[in-house]
């Protein structure tokens, strides 16, 4: 096998490994971003779990005496 013949396997060994790793990177980034839209959308369930919940005890009166006096 003549060096131009070498140097070209190596090449396409190589780019196909890189297209394997890319590939590979491709599907890693589309599973986290799956988990940051999960993440997302529980975040503002809780934010608005919060803010309702923040509503609720602003509406309740201030208690400044305890009940047994």
């Amino acid at each position: 096998m003549s060096e131009e013949e070498n140097r070209i396997m190596r090449l396409e060994e190589m780019l196909a490994h890189q297209g394997r790793v890319i590939e590979e990177l491709s599907e890693q980034l589309a599973s986290q971003w799956k988990v940051v839209e999960q993440t997302r959308a529980k975040l503002d369930r809780l934010t608005e779990r919060f803010l309702a919940l923040e509503e609720q005890s602003l509406d309740a009166p201030a208690i400044t005496k305890p009940p047994h006096y």
